[in-house]
């Protein structure tokens, strides 16, 4: 069983670190690939950031038919200034791989600034970092976030000290711009949303279920409804074994 670190104080959180910032972004079987690959597009175009996407062992993950290869190996990494944590449908077996857990917790010691996206945040309240703070997630996993003492916060970006969160997927961008905005200031975060043309217009307004149509969110809800049943008793049949 590996420890879970609670209520981690960082080391001197600089408003905006001068020196080369290192990022660590942690992926895993069933990651939603937007979730990561969203915000790993605008911090590549961010100067002196050191972006590293890392699973166990550096293995391959496949996603979406998707393949990411050369990936670091999440053990081999010593420390970190961001630990970016993406979700997906995967979380749930991150969370119940111990080795992935215990990279993730050691890491997330070290980081500067704790980060997650969608889903991402359970797998950080599991780590122990996230009781009694504020934490964003997808609308539609965000529920679960009290098993590990989480507050939930229904903002597409929420911060909580030195903990940054996005809401479901695609809010991942508009989390990264912040991120961004943190790290290296406003100027500069504007100047990645320029050069990348970050000007969304959705065709629908159904993004959010408080905006889609009552039948959009129905027959969403009759779709996933088994699912979510599912892995709320996996996560809570987990907490009740760390504290058995």
């Amino acid at each position: 069983m590996y420890v879970i670190v609670h209520n981690v104080c960082p080391p001197n959180l600089d408003p905006l670190m001068t020196q080369p910032i290192s990022i660590v972004v942690p992926v895993y079987e069933g990651v939603t690939q937007l979730d990561f690959t969203g915000p790993h597009q605008f911090l590549s175009r961010t100067p002196d950031l050191h972006v590293r996407v890392a699973s166990l062992g550096g293995r391959p993950i496949t996603v979406d038919n998707l393949t990411f290869s050369h990936l670091d190996d999440l053990a081999a990494i010593d420390s970190c200034d961001v630990l970016l944590v993406p979700g997906g449908g995967g979380c749930i077996a991150a969370i119940e791989n111990e080795l992935f857990m215990q990279e993730t917790a050691r890491l997330g010691a070290t980081a500067r600034y704790l980060t997650s996206v969608c889903s991402g945040s359970l797998i950080l309240g599991a780590a122990g970092f996230l009781t009694g703070r504020r934490a964003a997630c997808h609308w539609a996993w965000r529920e679960l976030l009290p098993i590990f003492g989480a507050i939930v916060d229904e903002g597409r970006i929420v911060r909580d000290g030195n903990y940054l969160s996005g809401g479901g997927v695609t809010a991942g961008i508009d989390f990264v711009l912040a991120l961004i905005a943190e790290l290296r200031g406003q100027h500069v975060a504007e100047m990645v949303q320029l050069g990348l043309e970050y000007a969304p217009q959705p065709p629908f307004n159904s993004g959010r279920p408080e905006t889609a149509a009552a039948e959009v969110l129905e027959a969403l809800n009759v779709r996933t409804g088994p699912d979510r049943a599912e892995r709320r008793a996996r996560l809570e049949a987990w907490a009740a074994a760390q504290h058995a």
